[in-house]
């Protein structure tokens, strides 16, 4: 195997897939983060495994890391931090519960839910959905592939057009820091 054709073949493709990505998608998705902002209004981010891990991620850096030219941090909570809320769930109730009931208490209407999911098809995620939009929250999608199920549910998708978990999962990060840098410069320019 020759390494630096392996290295330049990877990071082609992850720039080719990265291309592909609609702007304006993305452009709807950060002004619908500066109205909860400036509404004061709670985000919440799900995913299951590696998606768990970006929700996780991505709820510190929109918590602490927007806040950095000292502005204030956005509300938001990943809901796959709550280990305790979400094995009770799985356990008592089901599975596919952990977020939808986890959201029943949380939210308010005209909050966000953001589903991180390549597949988009976890029933986790669309009951999440299901339930977001009987509260009158709006709903976001990072998803990879087709969008699955989750893409046609959501009000918001960014699709990531790839069956390659690792290039997916990666520009969902960079969605993640993408929208992080936006909430910084907009607190920056603010009075």
């Amino acid at each position: 195997m020759n390494t630096d054709k392996f290295v330049r073949n990877y990071l082609k493709d992850i720039s080719h897939v990265l291309e592909q990505v609609c702007v304006e998608d993305i452009v709807k998705f950060l002004d619908l983060i500066k109205i909860a902002h400036t509404d004061n209004r709670r985000i919440f981010i799900v995913g299951n495994g590696g998606s768990a891990a970006t929700a996780s991620h991505m709820a510190n850096d929109l918590l602490l890391g927007s806040a950095k030219y000292g502005g204030r941090g956005l509300r938001v909570q990943a809901l796959t931090d709550n280990i305790p809320a979400l094995t009770a769930t799985a356990n008592d109730v089901d599975y596919s519960e952990v977020f939808s009931t986890q959201l029943k208490v949380l939210a308010d209407p005209n909050d966000v839910l953001i589903v991180i999911s390549v597949s988009g098809n976890s029933k986790n995620i669309i009951r999440a959905i299901e339930v977001a939009k009987d509260l009158g929250l709006k709903s976001v999608g990072f998803l990879g592939a087709d969008g699955g199920s989750a893409e046609k549910i959501v009000d918001i998708s960014i699709l990531i057009s790839s069956n390659d978990y690792g290039p997916v999962e990666s520009i969902h990060l960079v969605l993640d820091h993408l929208t992080t840098e936006y909430c910084c410069l907009l607190q920056r320019r603010s009075p």
